[in-house]
């Protein structure tokens, strides 16, 4: 804490040269924050952004005060060589900003009740100097009525315990205008110790404490949508593992049977965990023997694909169980999703395997169509007619049947297990799938298959998550 001053305690003033070399550094950073906050670029919607322009905002104001602070404190030293050969240069640090008057200072004689205000506290306050200065019991005529008491106690704390004065309150100008101000001060003590007069330092922080809320709120709702958006994950995340198969491993279908399927699967996520899709797979054992595999994907990301994911595979289970066929269960899902709440596209493959002839009877919806492998070669079944679901009303999806033998492979797979890139195009990805073949007629069991596949396509970051299923037929 700083001791009282004395009436006659000299004023030690500052070298010229180190306060200009201080104007040099402070115009220096400032010309460089300016230029970060103009390349910032503020959208609406990004939290992010103007958090970062607030926080420019706020460094940029406080080197104008600093640039302020200094160019009055230059033009306080003896005269000397102006700073960069420019003596209005050096008074004003900061450009055009720093003009504007943001410190004034006041010294009240309590023995002769003399006043004396600077000019620039004369424009801080909006008061003429014809108006004369105000008397220090009359100061807080210019204060919000909240903020008089904070003022009272600490010019009597000044003026009786002899602490000094450090507080912000509000004023309202004559011209209606409200300002901030910062007042530091203290008692100036006679040769007795008693208190002849107090000085004060007014600072004009109002653009300061506007910056500071823009970032302090623009800060808050960042945080706001970052627990929005961790909360939405957690919730797509616990909606996505609760519909999904709960199995893991293989899965033999249906059980106890000749010419059984050995079937797995994989979910492969997104290089970004906050974007969960409607991605889908499953395989179920029908009530009349038969099985049902299918994969499929709803667009968009977060709850709400999760959500509509839930949606379709529960009413496609609830179908299948029921006995409906691939192609109708196809046209009763997009009617579904093109009555659902929340609208949103979606591309499935459904397909239902007969254990005692053999033959796989599937449909699909705007989905890749499952590919077969036999012998060491694969190939990708022809599709029946189908459209994405709930892009047409009414619209008619055919199904189609494939007769499977012993080792045969069949690989289901959403769009995304093969992204489109500067290497390779969708078909590039379903060539690689295919190459597989060989691979695919040595392995032992499906979950091999699907390992095989994860080595292949999983490595690397992805842009959207994936499912691929396999199922192997048995002998």
């Amino acid at each position: 804490m700083p001791s009282h001053l004395f009436a006659d305690r000299p004023a030690q003033p500052p070298e010229p040269g180190s306060v200009d070399a201080l104007i040099s550094q402070t115009r220096r950073l400032r010309g460089e924050v300016d230029a970060v906050r103009r390349d910032t670029i503020v959208d609406e919607d990004d939290a992010q952004g103007r958090w970062q322009r607030a926080l420019c905002d706020l460094a940029v104001h406080q080197l104008d005060d600093l640039g302020r602070h200094l160019g009055q404190l230059k033009e306080g030293l003896p005269a000397g060589p102006a700073l960069d050969g420019s003596g209005e240069d050096a008074a004003d640090p900061a450009g055009p900003e720093a003009q504007q008057t943001r410190i004034g200072s006041a010294e009240w004689d309590l023995l002769t009740d003399e006043v004396n205000w600077s000019e620039e506290l004369f424009q801080i306050f909006g008061r003429s100097p014809e108006a004369g200065p105000i008397p220090l019991d009359e100061l807080g005529s210019a204060l919000f009525s909240e903020d008089q008491p904070l003022l009272t106690s600490m010019v009597t704390a000044c003026l009786v315990d002899g602490k000094p004065i450090d507080g912000e309150f509000r004023i309202v100008r004559a011209d209606g205008l409200v300002r901030t101000l910062h007042m530091r001060g203290e008692p100036v003590l006679d040769s007795d110790g008693c208190t002849a007069s107090m000085w004060a330092v007014f600072r004009d922080v109002s653009e300061l404490r506007r910056s500071q809320r823009a970032v302090r709120e623009s800060g808050d709702s960042l945080q706001r949508r970052r627990e929005i958006a961790q909360t939405e994950h957690r919730l797509a995340v616990e909606l996505q593992e609760a519909v999904l198969p709960p199995w893991r491993g293989s899965l033999r279908l249906p059980h106890h049977t000749t010419g059984a399927l050995d079937v797995a699967a994989h979910y492969l996520p997104a290089a970004t965990s906050a974007l969960i899709g409607g991605d889908w797979y499953d395989a179920l054992e029908l009530p009349d023997g038969r099985s049902l595999l299918t994969v499929g994907d709803v667009t968009g990301h977060g709850v709400t694909a999760a959500s509509g994911m839930a949606m379709m595979l529960g009413a496609l289970r609830g179908m299948a169980l029921a006995g409906i066929d691939p192609g109708p269960l196809m046209g009763w899902l997009n009617q579904l999703l093109e009555t659902s709440a929340q609208p949103a596209l979606g591309s499935a493959v459904c397909c239902r395997y007969d254990p005692a002839r053999r033959v796989l009877s599937w449909a699909q919806a705007g989905h890749p169509a499952p590919l077969l492998f036999r012998g060491g070669s694969g190939r990708a079944l022809r599709p029946p007619e189908g459209v994405l679901l709930g892009a047409t009303s009414g619209a008619a999806y055919g199904q189609a049947e494939e007769r499977l033998e012993p080792g045969d492979v069949l690989v289901l797979h959403t769009d995304a297990l093969t992204p489109r890139s500067i290497e390779f195009g969708r078909a590039d990805g379903a060539e690689r799938l295919l190459a597989l073949a060989p691979r695919f007629s040595a392995a032992r069991s499906a979950q091999d298959c699907v390992r095989m596949v994860v080595e292949e396509f999983g490595v690397g970051e992805r842009e959207d998550d994936a499912c691929v299923l396999v199922a192997r037929v048995g002998g």
